[in-house]
């Protein structure tokens, strides 16, 4: 049963201005991870972020370094959660979340689906 869904739109033009602006926002909202990738996918993975707050319902304490997004064997994105974001999902009864993102004509977009019983 979905549980909750959630979109976010990001632009990156104004989010590459905003890092560049603060260099500091960078270590606080991405993990060690994700710091090294390319603008427009820390883009994309901070509205696949935004997404998962949407469909959770609030963000219930979880800090930006709880969600971390990754890639799966088949270069999929996915969400490797921790602490407080675990916690709202079991609170939620959401057993799974799906993300897509994309970034393309000066957005990043994400997609999130909760799912549970």
């Amino acid at each position: 049963m979905i549980r909750g869904i959630g979109v976010d739109v990001v632009d990156l033009a104004r989010f590459v201005r905003q890092i560049e602006r603060t260099p500091r926002l960078v270590p606080r909202l991405f993990t060690e991870n994700e710091r090294g990738l390319p603008a427009h996918s820390l883009a994309a993975r901070f509205a696949a972020k935004e997404a998962l707050i949407k469909a959770l319902g609030d963000s219930a304490g979880i800090t930006w370094q709880e969600m971390e997004v990754t890639t799966d064997a088949g270069g999929n994105p996915e969400f490797r959660l921790h602490g407080k974001a675990v916690e709202a999902m079991a609170a939620r009864q959401i057993t799974s979340v799906h993300v897509t993102m994309t970034h393309d004509a000066g957005v990043a977009v994400a997609f999130v689906v909760a799912e549970g019983f």
